[in-house]
């Protein structure tokens, strides 16, 4: 059929392109963003947005603030991507983007009354313990500050570093481990009250 061979053609140069754009380092999609390259940043947030949201979720309050949080980093990562020094990851430059964002959603929020979770949730959700767990655990961390959250967060929860957080929260390294030490020590008593009262410490008491 005439036409089907350069149909052919652009959709084998389409292809390469993604594919080209696919196995570049972040740092390439970044510069190459910066260049112009209107779909390599689009690339660079699919690539980390499963772990980028799931940080944000930790962080935030709500779902919707997770989101929320998430969109304005993602739209301060993409007007800020020039003066990236590229002395570090850009998987850690978005991370610090992110917590930041969802920090500063708290600050703004934190004169807003805020819905306690559910008392029902466990009931109408899932009934497995590790639903009642997350539950549990979510409650808690809700109770910290929102500097600490972000600390225990990142290294108990993330798996960074203390040196690593340091330089994700623009911190002193000794900052971070006072605030891991503190949210640790709240979060034993506060897990232990809401044990005391959730459905998954009833069953383990039984």
């Amino acid at each position: 059929m005439p036409g089907t061979g350069a149909g052919t053609a652009y959709g084998s140069a389409v292809k390469s392109f993604g594919d080209d754009r696919r196995s570049r380092t972040d740092a390439e999609l970044l510069a190459a963003h910066v260049d112009g390259d209107r779909y390599a940043f689009e690339e660079l947030f699919h690539r980390h947005h499963r772990q980028l949201y799931r940080l944000a979720r930790l962080t935030s309050r709500h779902p919707e603030d997770a989101a929320d949080a998430l969109q304005e980093a993602m739209l301060s990562a993409h007007r800020s991507a020039p003066a990236f020094r590229y002395d570090s990851a850009v998987s850690s430059w978005l991370h610090r983007i992110v917590v930041n964002s969802c920090l500063d959603r708290l600050r703004r929020n934190k004169s807003r009354p805020t819905a306690a979770l559910r008392d029902d949730v466990a009931a109408t959700g899932d009934p497995t313990a590790a639903v009642d767990t997350a539950i549990v655990v979510q409650r808690a961390l809700m109770t910290l500050p929102v500097e600490q959250r972000a600390a225990v967060v990142a290294v108990d929860m993330q798996g960074y570093s203390v040196a690593e957080t340091a330089r994700l929260l623009g911190v002193a390294e000794g900052t971070v481990k006072s605030r891991c030490s503190r949210a640790r020590a709240k979060l034993a008593g506060v897990l232990r009250h809401l044990d005391s009262r959730s459905p998954v410490g009833a069953r383990s008491r039984q």
